[in-house]
């Protein structure tokens, strides 16, 4: 049976990815939100409505050249810890290796509730997460609630950035989350994590 989500990349580059094993005990440093990125990628396509990779309660757009696909059997308990994190299952990754980069753009959905409380539940269950700054933004037209913070690498033996956003829509809260294999992947994908935050509607 296949993995129901993938990592990073096999082996070497597979860290920052939900295998990912516990990082050292030392607490990291606060991360300071970095600037908006300014370059604008091609949106390429639409993902979540109808007909697309990934039955998702928003829809968002696509940067050129990442590719999504839908998690397979996400509830399985199996696979529980890939599949979920603190409140949320993920239900599609898109994947930005066809794009030059190392890394997931990956949409998880949890219950009906404030998307803030969601998305420090999320954040507090990854392994070896710390420094956690949040701050109010939007998604498309809605308002949202948006985290960056440190992961330890235990493969690569250093702190990488991640960044996640998080809104509450009628079918419960949607989480979307870029991940990369090092802080420099992290933020050579920010313009097509905020294409995902800027077009976000709720279907």
């Amino acid at each position: 049976m296949r993995r129901p989500i993938r990592p990073l990349v096999p082996a070497l580059l597979a860290a920052g990815t939900l295998l990912t094993g516990c990082g050292g005990p030392e607490p990291l440093p606060e991360v300071a939100p970095g600037p908006r990125p300014t370059a604008k990628p091609v949106a390429a396509a639409s993902l979540g409505g109808p007909g697309t990779a990934c039955a998702l309660p928003v829809s968002f757009s696509l940067a050129k050249a990442w590719e999504p696909e839908a998690v397979e059997d996400p509830e399985d308990p199996d696979f529980a810890e890939l599949t979920r994190r603190g409140p949320a299952t993920v239900r599609c990754e898109v994947d930005a290796k066809p794009a030059g980069h190392v890394g997931f753009l990956r949409v998880w959905t949890a219950g009906k509730g404030p998307a803030r409380a969601a998305l420090e539940g999320f954040v507090k269950a990854e392994k070896g997460g710390s420094g956690a700054s949040y701050r109010e933004t939007t998604a498309g037209a809605l308002p949202a609630v948006e985290v960056t913070y440190t992961v330890r690498s235990a493969l690569l033996d250093e702190d990488k950035e991640e960044r996640a956003f998080a809104v509450a829509v009628p079918a419960g809260t949607v989480i979307v989350h870029l991940a990369g294999m090092d802080t420099g992947e992290h933020r050579a994908m920010l313009p097509a994590y905020e294409l995902a935050r800027t077009s976000l509607k709720a279907l």
